[in-house]
């Protein structure tokens, strides 16, 4: 059995159920995860290339300070404006065309979007990049409801949070990769050279296509087939991805609970339409809190720093006194290796062993002490950055300190927000609103994730960036006691029996809802309960 580290995790999950079928979905979506890490990790290093920086002009000396930051930050947040729409599109074509077909469509976004960016090369034209950094933003934005969405659903509970994990820790291969390919290129490719940033961003078209390619061979959500009422295939489906026959109580179990879920919930709503799940969402007392849930931990996510440490990497290094385009990608280089590393550890080893609070606990504190130390160092040693000025060696093991921070940084937001933004929004809605749900928060996500790239280059102006750092961790601390009041223990739960912790009252979901006892068949068990044990599946569709 894999990760025997995990063991009393699985020990009510049949040994069948972890097969290649189950990895095989768990790889080709978790790897969409490379959209948007590759965007950010490639776009955050092109504008910092010589030759991207004299095509589009972004050092013009007939622009002010202001009007660069502005240019650069123009481009940098383009993808997150398309993505806005895609997250917002994203729920309708989730449900509408399913999984499989979702990801094909959303790669042909990419693709073609991408393709019009490198296309603006040849002709240096800014209105080119926009467009063409816009339209594949509308395809990156939908890997972020279509992907969770899909792992959440075809995982057992014991392996949910690491398979959702596989989406966020793929952010960072994509992070890592980028960094990686941007600075092979400045080391071998001369500054006038426009492959210099041409030949890293064709590893947008090489995951593209290989996720399109893979995506044929994965097996559609059994949740989503019975939603449609196709019961028959979903029964087929899930005895595939659990490697057991359909008549296998394991098997039935999960069936019958998603068959609950759906009843109940087409019970409440009387089979509204979309514009009555939105209502549903706002008027339901339950749906409320889950709303608050997606909507604040995408805010206090985005603005705790961590996601312009990621796109403004090298100048992050520079800031705190790294010196040289090549060390500088290369710092970079590096900082992405820690990422990514830290993103599998924590879907390994911690996601589901120690619970998703503990993490989020962990991350967050170890993310805001560095960014305490890195504000603390900025104001204490405000000529770091002045080549003219030498620095003493208390100032230079400081200065390393600050560089250190900076990875311990991105290992608390891999081990917290990172991972929780995902996979909590793919576990606190019922599989009628999973998929609104889902494009709500990704919404807010890439919202504040266009405000962040937006606004970091001017705040470095106007709040200098000590003040900026200590924002940034006035944030991240506000984010622990938040986490704390409000959100929920989910780890070990069925999809199906999460909805139990929201019938609490409000202010005991967060501190009390891990404790909540579930009573759903595949939690509880089919021994002994001989009443709910269907024998075929013509039962279990008529269910």
């Amino acid at each position: 059995m894999p990760f025997p580290f995990r063991a009393s995790k699985l020990k009510d999950t049949p040994p069948e159920t972890l097969n290649w079928r189950l990895w095989y979905g768990v790889f080709v979506f978790g790897l969409m995860g490379a959209a948007r890490g590759l965007d950010e990790g490639l776009i955050g290093t092109s504008v910092t290339q010589f030759s991207f920086i004299s095509k589009y002009g972004l050092e013009d000396p007939s622009l002010t300070e202001h009007e660069q930051a502005n240019l650069v930050s123009n481009i940098t947040s383009m993808v997150q404006l398309g993505s806005i729409l895609g997250a917002l599109i994203g729920f309708y074509l989730t449900d509408k065309l399913g999984r499989l077909r979702a990801t094909m469509e959303l790669c042909f976004l990419w693709v073609f979007g991408i393709g019009i960016f490198m296309a603006s090369a040849k002709r240096g034209n800014i209105g080119m990049v926009y467009a063409g950094r816009f339209i594949a933003g509308v395809g990156i934005g939908q890997t972020t409801v279509v992907a969770p969405t899909y792992l959440a659903e075809i995982a057992p509970r014991a392996v949910r949070g690491f398979s959702v994990c596989m989406f966020a820790g793929s952010v960072y291969l994509g992070i890592m990769l980028a960094y990686f390919a941007s600075w092979g290129s400045s080391i071998h490719i001369s500054n006038s050279n426009q492959k210099q940033w041409l030949v890293p961003n064709s590893l947008h078209l090489m995951f593209a296509g290989l996720i399109l390619g893979l995506s044929f061979f994965a097996v559609e959500s059994p949740r989503w087939l019975i939603k449609i009422g196709k019961h028959d295939r979903a029964a087929q489906n899930l005895s595939k991805l659990r490697n057991l026959p359909i008549q296998h109580p394991f098997v039935q179990a999960e069936i019958i609970d998603i068959n609950d879920e759906l009843n109940r919930e087409r019970e409440a709503t009387m089979g509204s339409s979309k514009l009555g799940l939105v209502k549903e969402l706002l008027f339901v007392r339950a749906n409320r809190y889950r709303i608050m849930l997606s909507v604040m931990s995408q805010i206090l996510a985005q603005w705790s720093g961590a996601n312009s440490i990621t796109i403004y990497a090298p100048r992050y290094f520079a800031m705190v006194g790294t010196e040289g385009q090549n060390e500088k990608l290369f710092a970079t280089a590096i900082f992405g290796v820690v990422k990514f590393v830290s993103a599998v550890i924590c879907a390994t080893f911690l996601i589901d062993v120690i619970g998703r609070k503990r993490s989020l606990y962990i991350g967050i504190t170890l993310q805001g002490l560095s960014m305490l130390y890195m504000a603390l160092f900025l104001v204490i040693d405000q000529t770091v950055g002045d080549k003219t000025i030498v620095q003493s060696p208390s100032q230079k093991r400081a200065a390393t300190g600050a560089i250190v921070m900076i990875y311990l940084s991105g290992f608390g937001w891999a081990m917290g927000w990172n991972s929780i933004q995902y996979l909590l929004n793919s576990e606190i809605y019922p599989l009628r609103l999973r998929a609104i749900g889902g494009s709500i928060a990704m919404t807010v996500h890439f919202a504040n994730q266009y405000g962040n790239s937006k606004a970091v280059p001017t705040m470095f102006i106007d709040m200098t960036y000590y003040g900026t750092m200590f924002f940034f961790a006035t944030v991240t601390f506000i984010g622990l006691v938040w986490v704390w009041l409000f959100i929920p223990e989910l780890a070990g739960r069925s999809l199906e029996a999460v909805d139990a912790i929201f019938d609490l009252p409000w202010w005991q979901i967060g501190r009390m809802g891990g404790k909540q006892q579930s009573n759903t068949v595949s939690e509880v068990g089919l021994q002994g309960d001989e009443k709910h044990r269907p024998e075929t599946v013509e039962s279990v569709s008529k269910a």
